[in-house]
């Protein structure tokens, strides 16, 4: 299992867009293609996978993902949330993520939200789930040590290692599977009022 402590330094799971690496000015698309390979590149999963692309960038646009952009330009607001989408998509679908960050984007537009102070409380909990995951990590290696006790070695070596890989898929299912029903009830929260 020294392979997944390999694994995690090579994802560098620490890796977001900080504050600090906002620009104070706007940009244009391809400067925030640039901005997000630069930063998120090395966590690619292949070496041809594209963090952004224009395309993902007009379908976040159209689809009502993040507010309407200026003059071509894409504000530190802007950066924020397709940060926030980028992390997102992981696990949400792009529906999902629209119901879930809608609430923001008129908040946003109507200046009713100090954007910074969300998006510094979200990189510290991010944090915090960083070094919450490498703990974690630990634990279910033993656990999964614990079960392929006793089997030959030949073996056991596979078997950690599908054991690891189901256990780690369905913790992300039950974490995905919550966030889901928090959006759910964001949805339904929506609804009730337009009812009234």
């Amino acid at each position: 299992m020294e392979k997944i402590k390999d694994i995690m330094d090579q994802l560098e799971l620490n890796t977001s867009l900080t504050l600090e690496e906002i620009p104070k000015i706007d940009l244009y698309m391809d400067q925030v293609i640039q901005l997000f390979e630069n930063k998120f590149g090395e966590s690619k999963r292949k070496v041809d996978d594209k963090v952004l692309t224009k395309t993902m960038i007009n379908n976040y646009a159209k689809g009502k993902l993040i507010f309407p952009i200026q003059n071509k330009k894409y504000s530190k607001e802007h950066l924020i949330l397709i940060s926030l989408i980028y992390q997102l998509k992981g696990g949400l679908s792009i529906n999902d993520i629209k119901v879930t960050l809608d609430g923001m984007n008129k908040k946003i537009t109507i200046d009713d939200i100090d954007l910074d102070s969300f998006y510094s409380s979200y990189l510290n909990l991010s944090a915090q789930n960083v070094e919450d995951f490498d703990a974690d990590i630990e634990e279910r290696i033993k656990a999964v040590k614990k079960e392929v006790k006793g089997l030959q070695e030949e073996k056991s070596q596979y078997i950690e290692e599908v054991l690891m890989i189901s256990s780690l898929v369905h913790m992300s299912n039950l974490y995905r599977r919550v966030a889901e029903k928090l959006v759910d009830g964001i949805t339904v929260e929506k609804e009730g009022k337009r009812h009234r």
